[in-house]
């Protein structure tokens, strides 16, 4: 299945979930997408639970089936709590780390700019959103592109940043310091439903 290339609203309003992580696609229509949305009632089966969970973390983190199944296996064979690991994992995507250090307003933005080969890791271009970064790598932005238009709007614009990435606005770079806490993960997501989907 390709990547979803569509209105991210109409995704967090199918899966009833804010997939950009800031409320707006959903602050003025919160319900399904669709001339019926308004109207569909009746409890979930839980199929439909279990799979509205994978689709909501899919669409937030923007991957398609077979990336998000590939990591989903992958996260099986490490130490710990498997929902837990695949989280962990889906958070070290490269476009994840960009994101998250406000090198870019969105993911999908994040996505573009790693495309485009404007960021570096450990100093080399690498050019692949699904590169996993590993805790202590630093993440730059290559000399040509540091007057890039959009990197420096979302500069201007962030507030906070994660606990779990560093980055010094002066040298315009950034260090993945760890896995992040469970705790410092969405608790609106429920990973647990994801290893029932996949463990039918």
């Amino acid at each position: 299945m390709a990547r979803y290339t569509g209105p991210a609203y109409k995704k967090s309003r199918r899966v009833g979930f804010s997939t950009l992580e800031n409320g707006k696609d959903l602050a003025k229509r919160s319900y399904k997408p669709g001339q019926h949305g308004q109207d569909r009632k009746g409890k979930a089966s839980n199929y439909s639970t279990q799979l509205n969970e994978k689709q909501k973390v899919r669409f937030t983190y923007g991957i398609n089936e077979k990336q998000f199944k590939t990591l989903f296996n992958k996260a099986k064979n490490m130490k710990g709590i498997h929902g837990e690991n695949f989280l962990k994992l889906l958070e070290s995507r490269l476009d994840n780390i960009v994101y998250r250090m406000g090198l870019s307003k969105t993911r999908r933005g994040a996505r573009q700019i790693v495309n485009h080969g404007h960021i570096l890791v450990n100093g080399k271009k690498v050019d692949i959103p699904s590169y996993s970064v590993k805790p202590g790598d630093i993440i730059s932005i290559k000399e040509s592109s540091k007057d890039h238009k959009a990197i420096k709007e979302a500069l201007e614009s962030i507030n906070t940043r994660v606990e779990y990435v560093s980055f010094d606005d002066k040298k315009l770079e950034g260090t993945y310091i760890r896995y992040p806490e469970r705790s410092e993960l969405s608790a609106d997501i429920n990973e647990a439903l994801i290893v029932e989907f996949y463990s039918r």
